[in-house]
């Protein structure tokens, strides 16, 4: 797994403010965030081994989430701590429903090409899961190092960018909801394995298609995508067939909205 880490600020307001004016909104709400950090625990629930490659800050809250990734049983030998403040993204949500988000890539930027000898031994029967919120050139340079091994790459387009067509083409599949696939249409990519997930419509993988599990409540969608990706990859993993890694990636993502936050309670907190 090699992606992003953050710390998610929420505060809740009535309404957003205009330009220039102040409001007072709620006591500010932390949560763990970061696309990469969300696939890689969605994954481990999954009971996928999973190594997370990334960056974290030498704050508190850097510290804080090397712990919380080690009680998933995630590898976190390879998840760097530099200098600085772990990614943050600062939330504001309105009583309407609507948010406005300002993301700081803090540790995230420091992701570099250095860290990807952290593939070095990554062979066939494994699986590279990227997302786009670290370097894109890194991404690029992972993929191409892992397929070269032979590994199974799983590329989620989000948040969408456009990438090199050689790069596209190792994954297996591309994930997109339907709004990154109308931008891979429209910037004319056409992926050789592509996974359009649907949110309550299901999801389609080339000529197969498996709807959507029901959840029992729905509190929180924040996370489901990732959690659809994580849990994907792990069924892949584990040997599963494109049919059966869809419904598993489908029932995890149903259980994700049951819970508020993207990401669940570790069964242990600390290292």
């Amino acid at each position: 797994m090699l992606g992003s880490l953050n710390v998610d600020v929420v505060v809740r307001v009535q309404r957003h403010p205009a330009p220039g004016e102040t409001l007072t909104g709620g006591d500010p709400e932390t949560a763990f965030g970061g696309k990469g950090a969300n696939q890689a625990v969605a994954a481990a629930v999954a009971g996928a081994r999973v190594r997370m490659i990334g960056a974290v800050g030498d704050d508190a809250e850097g510290a804080a989430y090397r712990d919380r990734l080690a009680a998933f049983r995630i590898d976190v030998t390879r998840l760097r701590t530099v200098p600085g403040p772990t990614g943050r993204a600062f939330i504001a949500v309105a009583d309407d429903g609507e948010n406005t988000i300002i993301v700081s890539p803090g540790a995230n930027a420091a992701v570099g090409d250095d860290d990807l000898a952290a593939l070095d031994g990554i062979a066939a029967g494994d699986v590279l899961l990227l997302q786009l919120e670290v370097d894109l050139g890194v991404v690029a340079e992972a993929a191409r190092r892992a397929g070269a091994a032979g590994a199974r790459i799983v590329l989620n387009v989000a948040p969408f960018a456009e990438l090199p067509a050689d790069v596209l083409a190792l994954a297996d599949p591309v994930v997109a909801n339907e709004s990154e696939a109308a931008l891979l249409r429209a910037s004319g990519a056409a992926p050789r394995s592509l996974l359009v997930t649907r949110g309550e419509h299901g999801s389609e993988w080339g000529a197969r298609s498996v709807p959507a599990d029901r959840a029992a409540r729905v509190v929180d969608t924040t996370g489901a995508g990732d959690t659809y990706c994580g849990a994907l990859a792990a069924a892949l993993a584990a040997g599963s067939d494109p049919d059966q890694a869809m419904r598993a990636a489908a029932v995890a993502g149903a259980r994700s909205v049951e819970h508020e936050g993207a990401q669940p309670e570790p069964p242990v907190l600390g290292g």
